[in-house]
């Protein structure tokens, strides 16, 4: 390291030669990171999250021109660090790990404080005010009556009769509603280090995507799987997806047959036997099931009305149809 003691201003340049052989080194050694937003988080907060993080993960914070620089100085060597650089913009920090991104991320977002509202920001979360007793004397009903605030008074002190919803998330926080929660010694908000983007091996991506679980990567792969079989089995295009369709419609019409016929084979055998095992044991639910070639409707003798027999007509017709040019009969 360069010597800059004897220069004017040489502890300076020492500090940020330091702080770059330091910087070099994580970006050598670490290959995912954390950037996070640092608004409104107080140096006890920072030092409680460093301490927590030792031993799993590294927190750097910095001039932001100071680092873009020494990232774009590491990416001519790792051109995956580009990717990086293009996010170090605002009040951020960067945390460095190789370990699981959400399991860092959850000790980082642990660490909250609570702290009172101020005049003219923006409201992270809704403020509600709680209904019952305020402690305050009868002589704050105009205070009240100015933010719309229902009061009743009950033993000589004001009483919020119904709970309020004071300010909206996003809104500007109003001076009046700084008054009222300072009066009523209400901290309406928390505040603590956001996790904004995720840096993994060179590729960049929103914090919300940790929060996607494996169950949901399934769920999301077999509903796109069920569109392609329906829109494969409307265009009637057999594939992998169709395939069991069809063998089933097929089978099924294999099984009317054998009913309906004197021929026999032994999948139809081993089906029809595990029917009746099934009624055998609950024979409540075979009793409930509509006996095969009762009529549907009709007259009172018992024949079919029309309407029933088109009905069957073009039920017949539609499984007849469903094969798509893979009927197995030819």
């Amino acid at each position: 390291m360069t010597d800059y003691a004897q220069t004017p201003g040489g502890k300076r340049w020492a500090r940020k030669e330091k702080y770059k052989l330091k910087l070099e080194q994580i970006l050598g050694d670490y290959n995912n990171c954390l950037i996070v937003s640092i608004d409104n988080v107080g140096s006890l907060q920072m030092q409680k999250v460093r301490i927590a993080l030792r031993g799993k993960a590294t927190m750097i914070m910095g001039k932001n021109t100071m680092m873009r620089m020494i990232i774009k100085e590491a990416a001519a060597k790792n051109p995956k660090l580009e990717a990086l650089q293009q996010h170090v913009r605002g009040n951020v920090g960067l945390v460095f790990t190789n370990e699981d991104l959400k399991k860092i991320r959850a000790i980082i977002v642990e660490f909250k404080t609570p702290a009172a509202a101020k005049s003219g920001t923006l409201a992270p979360t809704d403020v509600f005010v709680p209904a019952g007793p305020t402690g305050m004397d009868p002589g704050q009903t105009g205070f009240f009556q100015a933010l719309n605030i229902p009061t009743k008074i009950v033993k000589g002190a004001m009483e919020i009769i119904n709970e309020v919803h004071l300010i909206k998330a996003g809104d500007k926080v109003t001076s009046s509603a700084v008054a009222l929660l300072s009066k009523l010694n209400i901290q309406p908000f928390f505040y603590g280090i956001k996790v904004a983007t995720c840096y993994e091996n060179g590729s960049v991506f929103p914090s919300a995507i940790l929060d996607i679980t494996e169950a949901d990567l399934f769920a999301k792969f077999f509903n796109g799987v069920s569109k392609i079989t329906a829109i494969s089995l409307a265009a009637r295009v057999p594939n992998a997806l169709t395939l069991p369709v069809y063998l089933a419609n097929g089978f099924r019409k294999l099984l009317a047959l054998s009913q309906s016929t004197a021929y026999k084979f032994k999948e139809a055998d081993d089906f029809f036997a595990k029917g009746a095992a099934a009624a055998k044991a609950d024979p409540a639910a075979a009793a409930a099931a509509p006996a095969k070639g009762a009529p549907a409707g009709g007259d009172k003798k018992g024949a079919p009305a029309k309407e029933d027999k088109k009905k069957k007509e073009e039920v017949v017709e539609e499984e007849e149809d469903v094969g798509g040019g893979f009927d197995m009969f030819g």
